[in-house]
């Protein structure tokens, strides 16, 4: 089982005994067929649901653990709709249209397990009533929807080349006058360069790149060899392609990885940090490599560039040299349809590139 996976099985052991009993039974009902990762956003949706119940006075409590299915069964429309607006406009962290969205399908899961498919001990249904059966959840993510917002806040052709070469050369004038931040950059610039030269020339996921180990990459074939998000099967890594642009970074990390880091022998990860008060390199964490990427963006004058934004960099650029299916291929999405935002992305693309040849071609004659 890879790295990120464990944890989040670990983490929903720790919190599924804090859920009601029905939830319990709903997610042992649904361990064989998601991982351990989709699951724990299921409890943590739940989580969240059930202390707005409590702190509505909708049940009573006194503990998570403690939501009847009666109080369930009793809710409203307008409870329903009042749990929106909650998540919508809550102070410490409002959440997007998506993630209400997501908020929501995770209960209609939950309720439509109980009311259709759990019985009790005389083969009626656990849940009597199904209030979300009435919710109409609205898909937000079409493809054509998704590209206008990513449109003009990701690398493009040139682009790609000069952030990599920023990261290893460049970022060091912008933090000259910090003793700190130039230490820390000089220690770390050929892994950062690494890392992001991997992504975008590959299109890894974060958490693919987390998990990879110093054993998950051909040099000669260019193949690097993850686990795929949504794929069960933790015996099997998928191969994935990657440019021939990433292989100088790639050396010059593996041939300063076990010095600069001290890692220990049973130390597998490739990509390693040597945390505060530690003596030996471990693996790098998501939150790290993340905040890594966002602060050379910001450096860089793109503050909107995050590690999903450098994926689609790649992918677009991947797409106009390619078609929908091996791009849908390299990127590992379950669905053509998921692909598709590149066709949008790369229409928009493709005028500016011939705009761009125009006005070259006006100034050349001038």
């Amino acid at each position: 089982m890879n790295i990120i996976k464990i944890k989040d099985r670990q983490e929903l052991d720790r919190k599924v005994p804090t859920m009601p009993w029905y939830v319990e039974k709903f997610i042992g009902y649904k361990l064989p067929d998601l991982s351990p990762s989709s699951l724990l956003e299921y409890v943590r949706d739940y989580e969240t649901f059930f202390s707005w119940l409590l702190a509505e006075g909708l049940a009573e409590g006194p503990a998570l653990r403690d939501v009847k299915l009666e109080e369930l069964e009793r809710l409203h429309m307008d409870s329903i709709d009042h749990f929106k607006m909650f998540l919508a406009t809550r102070k410490e962290h409002a959440n997007s249209r998506t993630t209400i969205t997501r908020k929501l399908s995770s209960l209609r899961s939950l309720f439509h397990y109980l009311s259709q498919i759990a019985e009790d001990e005389n083969f009626y249904p656990l849940l009597k009533r199904n209030v979300m059966a009435k919710v109409s959840i609205k898909r937000t993510h079409k493809p054509k929807d998704t590209a206008a917002k990513l449109e003009g806040k990701l690398l493009q052709e040139n682009e790609i080349d000069e952030f990599i070469r920023f990261i290893h050369e460049d970022y060091a004038q912008e933090v000259a006058d910090n003793k700190q931040a130039l230490y820390a950059y000089t220690q770390n610039r050929v892994r950062d360069t690494c890392i992001i030269s991997l992504i975008l020339n590959s299109g890894l996921r974060v958490s693919e790149v987390v998990n990879m180990n110093v054993d998950d990459f051909d040099m000669k074939k260019k193949l690097l060899y993850v686990f795929r998000k949504g794929k069960n099967d933790d015996t099997f890594k998928t191969p994935v392609y990657f440019r021939q642009e990433a292989i100088r970074e790639l050396q010059q990390y593996m041939a300063l990885r076990d010095s600069r880091y001290k890692a220990p022998r049973r130390e597998k990860a490739l990509f390693l940090a040597i945390a505060n008060g530690k003596t030996e390199g471990s693996r790098m964490t998501k939150r790290a490599i993340q905040e890594m990427v966002i602060k050379y963006a910001k450096r860089f004058g793109k503050p909107y560039l995050s590690v999903h934004k450098l994926r689609h960099s790649f992918a677009t650029d991947y797409y106009l040299r390619n078609d929908l299916y091996m791009t849908q291929e390299q990127l590992g999405h379950a669905s053509p349809e998921t692909t598709q935002i590149y066709a949008h992305l790369t229409d928009k693309t493709m005028s500016e590139a011939i705009d761009r040849q125009k006005e070259t071609k006006s100034a050349e004659n001038l």
